[in-house]
């Protein structure tokens, strides 16, 4: 039995070396598996392709793949799914906040009848508070208005069968959001808690703004509620007006008082036309993503490989 293991690496230079020994000391508790070790450099510009040829020469299981700008780490992780070939694949971080250690725990569980061990952090030790809140307030939203199953703290560590890595593979959307990805396929899936480490080297590529954007294509990759709320907040307002309006005509009638002068009437304007411009906003952004999935853009490219059969551009 083969176990391909995907690491994405950008700017990982530091952590390259740690992550390989406790690798190594993950497979060897497990010697009686073969292993592929597949990292995927998403355009680092530092020294992390050097440190991957060096780690190539010395072990012929590794097998690199470097593209040829930065595409993304859904990127990086379709292009590992794409060029694995083992009966088994784990998707796993470089900075070891995926711990290498809890492989032979979860080959355990998958074996008693399992297509996927996911993790899930139990803790959230050393993240800011905001931070915290809004990761818990989007797994909440996301497993109200999706059909996505995404577990509180759930990271893309995971272990996964081949059916279920070829399923993944088959979904060659060009917009991701690979956590929505493993629960809507489906399968059989068993989560593994642990708590939350911090990196061994370098700093974190995420910031608040940038998982910000991450969500909110999670929500629109996965979710038609957006839409729906825009029309029906249409709709509504529409109901609104047709009111105030039979309610001003009666008060003119019956009172003579005079419409409200314009101040209140500029409040009016400027709310409706800041919703008006939400919608369309909201609108757009469905719109762009169709715009993205029909040019058929390759979802990476890759430059350099140590592996003459890898797929360059998918």
């Amino acid at each position: 039995m083969k176990i391909s293991l995907i690491i994405p690496c950008y700017n990982e230079e530091q952590a390259l070396y740690p992550l390989y020994e406790a690798l190594q000391a993950a497979m060897q508790q497990l010697q009686e598996y073969s292993f592929e070790l597949l990292f995927i450099d998403d355009g680092s510009s530092d020294g992390t392709l050097d440190v991957l040829k060096l780690l190539a020469q010395k072990d012929e299981r590794i097998t690199y793949l470097s593209f040829s700008r930065n595409f993304g780490k859904e990127a990086a992780m379709y292009a590992g799914f794409c060029n694995s070939t083992g009966d088994y694949a784990a998707i796993m971080d470089a900075d070891m906040q995926d711990p290498p250690d809890l492989l032979p725990q979860m080959l355990e569980i998958i074996q008693s009848g399992y297509d996927s061990v996911a993790t899930r952090r139990v803790s959230r030790k050393g993240e800011p508070v905001m931070r915290s809140f809004f990761a818990k307030m989007f797994y909440k939203i996301m497993n109200r208005i999706s059909e996505s199953d995404i577990v509180d703290g759930a990271r893309d560590f995971r272990l996964m069968k081949r059916s279920m890595v070829d399923s993944i593979i088959a979904m060659s959307e060009y917009n991701r959001f690979s956590k929505g990805i493993f629960g809507w396929i489906g399968f059989k899936t068993y989560w593994l808690p642990y708590e939350n480490r911090e990196r061994v080297a370098g700093q974190t590529k995420w910031n608040f703004w940038k998982l910000f954007r991450y969500s909110l294509d999670g929500i629109i990759n996965f979710s038609q509620i957006p839409l729906s709320l825009a029309s029906w907040t249409g709709i509504g307002f529409t109901f609104f007006s047709f009111i105030m309006i039979i309610f001003v005509i009666v008060r003119k009638l019956i009172w003579g008082d005079d419409v409200a002068r314009w101040p209140s009437l500029v409040c009016v304007i400027t709310f409706l036309g800041g919703l008006q411009l939400l919608c369309l906003g909201i609108i757009g952004q469905y719109l762009s993503k169709t715009y993205l999935e029909t040019k058929g853009r390759p979802h990476y490219i890759v430059r350099e490989s140590n592996r003459e059969s890898a797929r360059r551009i998918n």
